[in-house]
């Protein structure tokens, strides 16, 4: 608008739009009311019915029942109206239904109807199992039953197989309208219109091998050598044809039938007694190995080819094993089977498909992973097994290292001559094959320990003298021990990588952890002789410490380790001496020394915490040992405190001045405890006057601290325990010296304005006033009549009573006088 209307008449022009849109919005609102009613009175839509069952669902279940119940007449017309026909009647009516119901599905497949097709071809395929019974009850009755179903098997598998490749000629290929259920017309649904005569001739196929063997009393060699090539058949047809139905069953079926063949082959391999026996049993398996080796070859998924030829080596191995097991000492099978494993991974270097090499690796490793798990009782025994010379301590030393291990009833393994040979081959294998992969290391972490345990279980094994064997095993120890130490060694890269993720080697921490293990081991082995134990354990405190010398990397392990191997040994010291458990902790104590000032020359290193906590753990034992002598207990309390003392000088350990404390003032009361000293200042003095002097400190350095927190836990320790002795005691110097006390603590805290001191004063000098009044007031209250304290009662309550109501009329008065305010 260029020209704006004058303000009535725009007035005008606003007050109509309204009143339309007023109008408009009556229109709306009515609309909306009927709307909303004509829902509501509307009756509620009818609920649709869900369809519980399709349409081709409906077809197939009619079809397969149709074709039951014709196959179950015709059997039994066969079987029970049979003897009221000739045999030129039997034939005919057998051979008409048979031959209808194989040639009606022709003009149904013409006509599109496969799925009734299907159904009448089932029957006609069941009529010839009937076919072929009435030929033999017929024709054949002088024929062996078992060795006639192998033959009629093989005729009707040839039969149906004809049947399903024949009548694909005679119908089309391809359905001849759309077929509710199925796939539209034009859409090739395969190269042969009925899907269920191949199937069934290849089930049929899986008969007749097992029923001519049966037929023929063949024994359980050739049984299974029949089920295994029954399943090369079945993994050929797989393998070969390409129609899926027919694929699926063959693969069900070598799977099925392999697994029979291979359980059997196992069992004869298992139970055989001779070479001869072990090695027909061997051939089985080795032709169960070699249809999964090729079905491996031909697989067309990857992991299909991955499980085949694993299960393809594990075969090979246990054929070979089965041999080795009947033709050499026990001792040497599982080496013998190690050494197959072993030779599976010369796959690697071939030209098998990636998912075979694989597959073979991994069967590789899984017997040597079986290899292994077979040396772990012995490595159990020879590692855990010395653990009971605990309880028999210098008892007498052992013939052999195989009796220093044997310390309880459990027997030594059967034919285990031949387990660190195991362990060596196994590791030898890891460390060649991580060569060069990414992997490498984790490999050669596993060939550490497979090593470790096998050289550690030798002189178990051989029966090695006593000393060798301890010596062996101590080799063991320093060599692991110093393999950690160059392990952890930082080593340069060759071509540093900016982006690269620095990550840490397992192999130095494996190495310490296998060392503790070994060295305890070892420990626990010496016990049985004196002389042993003390060589040992004095090897053990040396070796671990120049180990934590050496690299700061092991020393958090190392150097609790050789404290610990100190302190066992200056008990086996004090022992050997035959002194008393109360003089072995003085000499005990050498070893939290030794940890305090090791400590402080650490400054700040790992190493720092683990050495105090085993330094503590020292002092406690030689705490533990004095227990029983009060005044040695006190000594060591006390000789506990300096090194506590010296620990807390440091400034990173002020805290444990208070545990100095601790330890002083422990080793005073039992030292005042071993004199009879029975008074309590005597125990609480010398908590009393350092807890002061800490708390005039602490007021000094921050005026702002509240006297109950500065003085009061001071005071309350001698205040209280001579309070309640004073109250026990009828003589007058004990309450007179603690009035004293409490008078002068009452004095100080008046002049210097300190609440706690004036409280705890006053009331300690208040009651020992009261303890010291309390005959007199007995004597006085005996006294009097006994009409006193009544009075007195009633007297308290009277003036209770007056003030109460004195304090009601004062209420009253200043309700009132407010009321008068206006």
């Amino acid at each position: 608008m260029t020209n704006f209307p004058p303000p009535a008449e725009e007035l005008r022009y606003l007050d109509a739009e309204l009143r339309q849109l007023d109008a408009r919005r009556a229109v709306l609102l009515a609309r909306r009311a009927w709307l909303i009613n004509t829902l509501y009175a509307a009756p509620p839509a009818p609920p649709v019915r869900r369809t519980e069952a399709t349409a081709p669902s409906v077809q197939n279940v009619l079809l397969v029942l149709g074709g039951i119940l014709l196959t179950v007449a015709a059997i039994a017309f066969t079987l029970v109206s049979w003897g009221h026909m000739g045999i030129a009647g039997r034939a005919l009516v057998l051979g008409a239904v048979t031959l209808a119901a194989l040639g009606v599905p022709v003009p149904l497949l013409r006509r599109g109807l496969r799925s009734t097709a299907e159904a009448v071809a089932g029957l006609g395929l069941a009529l010839t199992v009937l076919d072929a019974y009435a030929l033999h009850e017929v024709a054949f009755t002088g024929v062996q039953a078992t060795g006639y179903a192998a033959a009629a098997s093989a005729v009707l598998a040839g039969v149906w197989a004809a049947y399903g490749v024949g009548i694909g000629v005679l119908a089309p290929t391809e359905p001849a309208g759309p077929v509710e259920g199925e796939e539209p017309h034009g859409v090739h649904t395969g190269p042969l219109p009925l899907r269920l005569p191949l199937p069934l001739a290849l089930l049929a196929a899986q008969l007749p091998l097992l029923l001519w063997a049966f037929a023929v009393d063949a024994g359980p060699v050739t049984v299974t050598a029949a089920v295994l090539a029954t399943a090369a058949a079945d993994t050929a047809v797989a393998l070969l044809v390409s129609l899926k139905p027919v694929r699926i069953t063959a693969a069900v079926t070598a799977v099925g039938m392999g697994a029979w063949g291979v359980l059997a082959a196992g069992w004869l391999s298992w139970s055989a007694s001779d070479p001869s026996s072990a090695a027909r049993a061997a051939g089985l398996l080795a032709l169960a190995a070699v249809i999964a080796l090729i079905a491996a070859w031909h697989a067309p998924e990857p992991k299909l080819a991955l499980g085949t030829a694993l299960t393809g080596g594990l075969l090979l191995v246990a054929a070979v094993g089965g041999v080795l097991r009947a033709s050499l000492p026990g001792e040497w099978t599982v080496p013998g089977c190690l050494m197959c494993g072993v030779a599976l991974l010369a796959a690697v270097r071939t030209h098998l498909p990636d998912a075979v090499r694989r597959g073979l690796v991994a069967a590789s490793a899984c017997v040597q992973a079986l290899a292994v798990s077979w040396t772990l009782p012995l490595v159990a025994l020879a590692v855990v097994g010395p653990l009971g010379w605990v309880e028999r301590i210098w008892s007498a030393a052992p013939a052999d290292a195989r009796a220093a291990a044997l310390t309880t009833d459990l027997p030594w393994p059967a034919h285990s001559a031949t387990g660190p040979l195991v362990l060596i081959v196994v590791a030898g294998v890891l460390v060649l094959a991580g060569r060069g992969t990414v992997w490498r290391v984790q490999a050669l972490t596993v060939a550490l320990v497979l090593g470790v345990a096998a050289v550690f279980v030798v002189p178990a094994v051989l029966e090695l003298p006593y000393v060798v064997g301890m010596v062996v095993q101590g080799l063991v120890v320093v060599a692991v021990l110093a393999l950690a130490g160059a392990a952890a060694r930082p080593a340069e890269p060759e071509e540093p990588d900016e982006g690269a993720t620095a990550v840490r080697s397992p192999l130095p921490a494996t190495a310490v952890i296998l060392t503790l293990i070994t060295s305890l081991s070892l420990a626990c082995v010496a016990l049985a002789s004196r002389t042993a134990t003390l060589v040992v354990l004095a090897v053990l405190v040396v070796v671990f410490a120049a180990a934590a010398a050496w690299r700061r990397e092991s020393g958090v392990c190392c150097a609790p380790a050789a404290l610990t191997y100190a302190t066992a040994l200056t008990c086996a010291i004090g022992s050997a001496a035959a002194w008393q458990p109360q003089h072995t902790a003085l000499l005990v104590l050498a070893v939290p020394v030794v940890a305090a000032v090791v400590a402080a020359r650490l400054e700040g290193s790992p190493m720092t915490v683990p050495v105090e906590v085993t330094g503590a753990a020292a002092g406690l034992l030689a705490i533990g040992l004095a227990f029983t002598d009060p005044p040695v207990l006190a000594l060591v309390l006390g000789l506990a405190g300096v090194i506590a003392s010296g620990t807390a000088l440091r400034p990173d350990r002020r805290h444990i001045g208070y545990v100095a404390a601790a330890l002083f003032l422990l080793a005073a009361w039992v030292r005042l405890a071993s004199w009879g000293v029975g008074t309590p200042e005597a125990y609480t003095l010398p908590v009393t006057v350092p807890a002061l002097v800490l708390g005039v400190v602490r007021r000094r350095r921050d005026p702002q601290v509240s006297s109950w927190t500065a003085y009061a836990p001071g005071l309350a320790v001698t205040l209280v325990p001579s309070l309640l002795a004073a109250w026990g005691d009828p003589d007058w110097p004990r309450p007179l010296l603690l009035g004293a006390a409490a008078l002068a603590v009452t004095l100080l805290g008046a002049r210097h304005h300190l609440q706690a001191p004036l409280v705890l004063g006053g009331t300690v000098l208040a009651l020992v006033a009261l303890h010291e009044l309390a005959p007199y007031i007995a004597q006085v209250v005996g006294a009097l009549p006994r009409w006193v304290p009544p009075a007195l009662a009633g007297l308290a309550l009277l003036a209770l009573g007056a003030t109460y109501e004195q304090r009601l009329r004062d209420a009253r008065r200043v309700r009132e006088a407010l009321g008068r305010f206006r």
